[in-house]
């Protein structure tokens, strides 16, 4: 028997009756579970078994899933569903968990990152953009690619004037390095302390923020090919839904 707390990333209808859900929990990562009956008109597992439901499981290892025994409900998060904005982001949150994390692979810091975020979500009003910039610079710094954004990361030395920022190399790099990758992005200071403030910033505070919709924007489009890059993806589908709201 496994007890432990997870939020469902997405669902999947199996047979007439039951789910196969995709659960992200905190002591053992990302795992399959497979709900009986959860289609059935009175199940009482309805609740349980939605996207951004975050609960107390109790599963059982089967031979190729495990199978839920019990769901009792922390947050169903439904305040996410009433506001458009927070439904289309918090898509995208699901999704670049999804992609991004293998099976059982546990790792508490993403996790509770995750968790913060859909509480931080769940309320937001404006500056969805921002938030979900800073969101994902912390994801990926937690999953152990925080790009350098302090100094040039091919020779260390201070940045000024015109400044590269390589996918490929993991960071900002200066004038005199820019050979080193053909396909660096040409960003300047300005950007880079936005960056600098977007990673630092904790999410609760982000309508503090005052970030041009220009910079945003780069920064957005700059960090979602870091992380592709860096998870060997090569788009998130929930992505198209964001640039239209935009």
């Amino acid at each position: 028997m496994i007890k432990t707390k997870g939020i469902v990333l997405r669902e999947m209808r199996y047979k007439d009756t039951s789910k196969i859900l995709t659960i992200f929990t905190r002591e053992y990562g990302k795992v399959s579970v497979m709900a009986r009956g959860a289609y059935r008109p009175k199940s009482q597992i309805i609740a349980n078994t939605q996207p951004f439901s975050y609960n107390e499981y109790q599963f059982h290892r089967g031979r190729s899933f495990l199978y839920l025994n019990q769901a009792d409900i922390i947050d169903s998060f439904y305040s996410i569903r009433e506001k458009m904005e927070r439904v289309i982001y918090g898509q995208y949150i699901l999704e670049l968990m999804d992609k991004s994390m293998e099976l059982e692979m546990e790792n508490m810091k993403i996790f509770d990152l995750f968790l913060k975020g859909l509480q931080v979500l769940s309320s937001l009003e404006c500056k969805f953009l921002e938030f979900i910039v800073a969101y994902e610079l912390k994801f990926i710094s937690f999953l152990g690619y925080r790009p350098n954004i302090d100094s040039c990361v091919l020779c260390k030395n201070q940045l000024t004037g015109d400044i590269k920022f390589s996918i490929q190399e993991g960071g900002v790099i200066c004038k005199d390095c820019g050979f080193a990758d053909p396909y660096k992005v040409n960003i300047n200071i300005e950007i880079l302390k936005d960056m600098r403030d977007l990673l630092f910033i904790p999410l609760e505070r982000i309508e503090k923020l005052d970030i041009s919709r220009n910079n945003i924007n780069s920064i957005h489009s700059l960090v979602v090919d870091y992380i592709l890059y860096n998870i060997d993806r090569k788009k998130f589908n929930s992505l198209s839904h964001i640039k239209i709201l935009e």
